[in-house]
């Protein structure tokens, strides 16, 4: 998975912009929480770049930039939760799940 790092608020109107062309899926992980560890891994292992298409990735690491995941929720106009997968398309989100309901053929589903 090729992850881009998701660090500042001003990425998130470029994520909005990207979202007409493209979808984008931004993963908020907590590395010292072993649910969101799991879910990351879950991910990972499911992964298959050909069923997603020009889907383009953003992590976030909740434990440095906590703000920023707090403005990724009211960007999105979702609940934050840790982990938590979105899915943006056209500068909205069209799909969130936490915890161990993230899922990668419940995001294929959604694409």
């Amino acid at each position: 998975m090729d992850w881009n790092q998701l660090t500042t608020e001003d990425q998130l109107d470029q994520i909005k912009k990207e979202s007409e062309n493209q979808p984008v899926l931004i993963f908020k992980h907590s590395t010292t929480c072993p649910i969101s560890s799991t879910a990351m891994n879950r991910m990972q292992r499911n992964w298959n770049p050909e069923e997603v298409g020009d889907l383009k990735l953003y992590y976030l690491d909740l434990l440095r930039y906590r703000g920023l995941s707090n403005a990724v929720a009211m960007t999105f106009n979702v609940e934050h939760e840790s982990p938590q997968v979105l899915l943006i398309k056209n500068g909205e989100s069209v799909y969130n799940e936490s915890h161990f309901g993230i899922s990668f053929d419940d995001l294929k589903g959604a694409l």
